[in-house]
């Protein structure tokens, strides 16, 4: 189910359990994991992308040990606001879920993730090759943490 607005997932949401934070991406699919507070994303792992089955295999299946009952999916408008041809891959990415899967799903802007999680990287003197491991699950994390931030401001189902 593609949730709309932000306030619907929180209401298909159960509460004290962890959501994900997703940064797809054209060879890549970052991903972040919270807290079952949804107070915190970690950045988790970054799958390598061969064919949208095995990739939504691989990730279901990774999301299914972490117990992730809710997907943020990260929309890469361009800087002006407008869609362009990675939004469609991206929209297109999570209808294709939603047949293999019950998890709510909903998305978030991500421009300039990417940007500051090279930035922290930067800042935390991480040498180049680890980076390029790394740079697409601490994308989803800024991605996630985004959205939980949002969601603490509208009330996000778990008691404080």
């Amino acid at each position: 189910m593609i949730c709309a607005t932000l306030e619907d997932f929180i209401a298909s949401l159960p509460p004290n359990r962890a959501i994900c934070g997703l940064d797809f991406g054209e060879k890549t699919i970052g991903i972040a994991i919270s807290d079952l507070r949804r107070i915190v994303a970690s950045p988790a792992e970054t799958l390598r992308r061969v064919k949208f089955t095995e990739d939504a295999n691989r990730l279901l299946a990774f999301l299914a040990t972490r117990e992730v009952t809710g997907i943020i999916l990260g929309l890469p408008l361009n800087m002006d606001g407008s869609s362009g041809p990675r939004v469609q891959a991206t929209q297109a990415f999570a209808r294709n879920l939603t047949r293999l899967t019950d998890l709510p799903i909903t998305f978030w802007d991500e421009r300039l993730s990417t940007v500051a999680a090279e930035r922290a990287l930067l800042e935390a003197d991480t040498s180049r090759k680890r980076r390029k491991e790394v740079i697409d699950a601490v994308a989803a994390g800024y991605i996630l943490q985004g959205a939980l931030d949002r969601m603490g401001h509208l009330g996000n189902g778990v008691p404080s």
